[in-house]
């Protein structure tokens, strides 16, 4: 039976006099009686949210989002009734899953704070559509990586190459008119060393996040860590040339860990203390590895090197963009005030880059190095 024969059928037998509203057990009854393709999860979301009502009845409406697995307001209320009414043994006591199964859990236990959305997640996801963005950006970014390798016959350090900033993808401050250099930056790398930290991270970070929030979340998310940083570079080291994903991958894994951090109680991946110092000291270690690089260079060059500041501003969009994403795991974003107020502050930002970008320096009288 499909969706929509579902549908007429639960609206024909629970609700004949279209009062908008269905009984959350004689639903339950109804699936049993006509074996209804209904997973075990949302079963137990229906009576979570039928707990809210005298009458042990839900909207209609409600009922539609939980069959269709469409991201719905009432979910997060769902998914608090249900942990404090209805408890269940946890998923890692399942056995017999296959690989792909075990490995879905494993996500779900890395990313999800509850149990109950640790459960809806398992139950309603699908393979289809994979998490492709992730893994297009990192090969993208490992091929372009190769190719100018083998042009320029270096592998570590290729920014002191002299043909290196001739690349059409680098971001220069000479080039701010080239518009699409604000994002093409995060192909380019600095060497084999920060391409290597950025594509594990991304394929051990940005692949989870991805498989449960989605390729537009995940995608707006990692984009808007790479643009801030590149406008980040522009207004505060505006000499400087940028290159690699460190801003996506910022934001991406800020996100991520302050999600842990704001939901300690409820994570259950192993080794959170250990994994944690080692996330942070990393990624302060590459912070400083750049830090180092921009101000302190190992070899002679024929300009400034690239900027630090995309990593910090990728750190704050995911501190604040991403966070919001995170928390907001099967919600609508548009209904919630929050996010908002999270884009009106990354508007503005933007607006004043650019404004910035056109005036301030020809005003300032900023001695830009002679584009390549």
């Amino acid at each position: 039976m499909d969706r929509s024969s579902m549908l007429r059928l639960i609206q024909g037998q629970l609700d004949p006099e279209h009062t908008g509203f269905v009984c959350a057990k004689t639903f339950a009854a109804l699936v049993n009686d006509h074996e209804l393709p209904l997973d075990p999860a949302k079963l137990e979301m229906l009576f979570a949210l039928s707990q809210g009502n005298e009458e042990g009845q839900i909207c209609y409406s409600q009922l539609v989002d939980l069959i269709s697995s469409k991201r719905s307001s009432s979910f997060r209320r769902a998914i608090s009734s249900g942990q404090r009414a209805l408890p269940r043994d946890v998923l890692l006591d399942q056995d017999g899953l296959g690989l792909y199964k075990r490995f879905v859990r494993y996500v779900a236990y890395e990313i999800l704070p509850g149990e109950m959305e640790r459960r809806w997640y398992f139950y309603q996801h699908r393979p289809c559509p994979p998490p492709i963005f992730m893994a297009v950006v990192t090969l993208t970014q490992i091929i372009v990586f190769l190719c100018y390798g083998i042009k320029l016959n270096k592998w570590v350090l290729q920014t002191y190459h002299p043909e290196y900033m001739k690349s059409p993808l680098v971001y220069h401050p000479g080039h701010r008119a080239r518009a699409w250099r604000f994002l093409t930056y995060m192909f380019m790398h600095v060497g084999l060393e920060q391409l290597g930290f950025n594509t594990l991270l991304q394929l051990m970070i940005g692949v989870p996040l991805e498989m449960v929030h989605g390729i537009l979340r995940i995608s707006l998310l990692y984009l808007a860590g790479v643009l801030a940083g590149s406008l980040a570079v522009s207004v505060t080291d505006m000499r400087a040339p940028l290159v690699g994903g460190s801003g996506g991958v910022y934001a991406l894994c800020s996100a991520h860990l302050a999600n842990v951090v704001m939901n300690w109680a409820g994570m259950r991946c192993p080794y959170k203390v250990l994994r944690m110092i080692l996330a942070l000291v990393c990624m302060s270690s590459e912070v400083g590895r750049a830090v180092w690089l921009r101000f302190s260079p190992p070899l002679p060059a024929a300009g400034p090197q690239p900027s630090f500041m995309a990593h910090l501003a990728g750190a704050a969009v995911g501190v604040s963009m991403g966070l919001t994403i995170l928390r907001s795991y099967e919600e609508n974003l548009q209904d919630q005030c929050g996010w908002w107020v999270i884009l009106l502050c990354y508007a503005t930002f933007l607006a004043f880059a650019i404004f910035w970008n056109v005036f301030a320096y020809e005003l300032l009288g900023v001695q830009i190095p002679h584009p390549p």
